[in-house]
């Protein structure tokens, strides 16, 4: 796989995302269903939005890394949420040291939606290449 991301902008720089990913030669893209805070044994992660982010994160990585792929290769990183202002006001440190550690560079979106399963705060989909 090549991957070049695209940010026209001085400002880009600023933010936990780029404009855009171009992928040139992947060997595979997988297509992440939405994950939320589900635990191993089907349930749901009561909290705060922080905690549900948590595992969420775990979960993801556990999806991608399960089936061949890894974190490093998101290339789109859409972010659900019922309150962007919680996002930011609590769970934005989190989730910017879990782009870095993981050296992401993605296209994101962040939606604040009505609603979620099981009235939970936060849902995230990814798509990763290699």
């Amino acid at each position: 796989m090549e991957k070049r991301t695209i940010d026209p902008w001085a400002w880009g720089k600023y933010t936990n995302s780029v404009q855009a990913v171009e992928i040139t030669q992947p060997s595979g893209t997988l297509y992440c269903s939405g994950q939320v805070a589900i635990d191993e044994n089907g349930q749901l992660v009561n909290g705060d939005m922080r905690t549900q982010l948590i595992q969420t994160f775990k979960n993801l990585e556990q999806l991608i890394t399960e089936s061949g792929y890894a974190c490093q290769g998101i290339v789109r990183l859409n972010v659900f949420t019922t309150s962007t202002t919680e996002f930011f006001s609590t769970c934005v440190d989190l989730y910017q040291e879990w782009i870095t550690r993981h050296e992401v560079q993605q296209a994101a979106t962040l939606i604040e939606v009505k609603g979620l399963f099981q009235g939970l705060g936060i849902e995230l989909e990814a798509t990763v290449v290699k």
